[in-house]
């Protein structure tokens, strides 16, 4: 079953997020420090994975034109209302907003190289390895980002579950017509890529500036096409 693993990952951020929606009780000043520490590790995640690019000008051209693409489709914008339509419907968390909560947690969950690497595997070998050691990681940092965000962490889970689905889905067929070397070179600058992004989600979390993480989005699929380009290129000239 190639989505097993996405439906692990989701059930484990819904048990972490109960978990830590029963430990509300953590004194203001404890989730303040707890909020600087979980924002300067995810900083200290991504510059890791930044760093991991063999060619970061492919970086650097996938942020600057995914951002513009992100800005002109307002992707911030329609992730915060989408947010704000839930916090309507089911009300006050009574702790954070559930729209600070769902963005912020979709971003973390989303973002980075596990998720389509465990996507990837799950659809192409059946293995789910990757996916599993995810949904570990992210039920913990479910627990935490609760405690200080509040309960809409867990309605993080829908879009989670339909990124890695839909790319476990479309991995089936992946790789009758994608080269393994390409899917190599995605893997590394797509991992650098999002390791950017994850930085700035952590210098959000500790309030040092306020970055639209959102609108980057477009800068995973842009990447996949500049590495392609340069693929094809070193393959007609080389």
């Amino acid at each position: 079953m190639f989505l097993l693993g996405t439906l692990v990952n989701g059930l484990l951020i819904i048990i972490g997020s109960l978990i830590g929606k029963l430990l509300n009780r953590i004194p203001e000043g404890m989730k303040v420090t707890v909020m600087y520490a979980i924002g300067l590790s995810v900083m200290v995640l991504g510059l890791q994975m930044g760093f991991k690019s063999e060619n970061f000008i492919i970086v650097i051209i996938s942020l600057v034109v995914g951002a513009v693409i992100g800005e002109l489709l307002r992707l911030e914008d329609r992730l915060n209302q989408l947010g704000l339509w839930l916090e309507r419907k089911i009300g006050s968390s009574g702790k954070g907003s559930i729209s600070e909560g769902f963005v912020n947690a979709t971003l973390i969950f989303v973002i980075g190289a596990m998720a389509i690497l465990g996507a990837l595997n799950s659809g192409i070998h059946g293995d789910h390895r990757v996916l599993y050691a995810k949904s570990l990681i992210d039920g913990f940092t479910a627990i935490i980002l609760t405690t200080t965000l509040g309960i809409g962490v867990i309605f993080s889970t829908i879009p989670v579950v339909l990124y890695e689905g839909l790319i476990a889905l479309f991995a089936t067929q992946i790789d009758k017509f994608v080269p393994q070397a390409l899917m190599d070179q995605f893997i590394v600058e797509m991992t650098a890529t999002g390791g950017i992004m994850i930085f700035a989600i952590g210098l959000n979390l500790t309030g040092i500036v306020k970055i639209k993480v959102a609108n980057l989005l477009p800068a995973i699929l842009v990447t996949g096409m500049v590495v392609t380009a340069v693929y094809i290129i070193d393959t007609i000239y080389w």
